[in-house]
């Protein structure tokens, strides 16, 4: 995974979805239009956070019926609530789907 210069670069299959950038990795997927990355260590497993993309994906679309963009610009705290269940300082913090809906569930309740 290189391509500090993306000019010209071509990148071999196996690494599609990130690009090197200084000391980190873009590890990012697209999904309907919507691109949704996050910036890991060069050490970190590609697999484990295409996963983490994909299940934080799949909660917002549980959570908010069916998300589109217009969700996440005008939901942004929303938004911002469901990484602080899933992610914690960089790291998959909860894998469960159903945990972390159960607890947007009690926080939304809160509001």
């Amino acid at each position: 995974c290189r391509g500090g210069d993306l000019v010209g670069y071509t990148r071999p299959y196996a690494c599609l979805s990130c690009l090197q950038f200084r000391n980190f990795k873009i590890i990012y997927r697209r999904y309907a239009g919507l691109y949704f990355c996050i910036c890991v260590d060069v050490t970190d497993n590609n697999l484990a956070y295409l996963e983490g993309i994909h299940n934080f994906v799949e909660v917002l679309n549980e959570y908010f019926h069916n998300v589109c963009e217009l969700d996440l610009v005008f939901n942004f705290y929303k938004v911002y609530t469901v990484v602080d269940e899933m992610f914690l300082a960089g790291e998959i913090r909860e894998t469960s789907q159903t945990k972390v809906l159960k607890q947007l569930l009690m926080l939304q309740s809160l509001e």
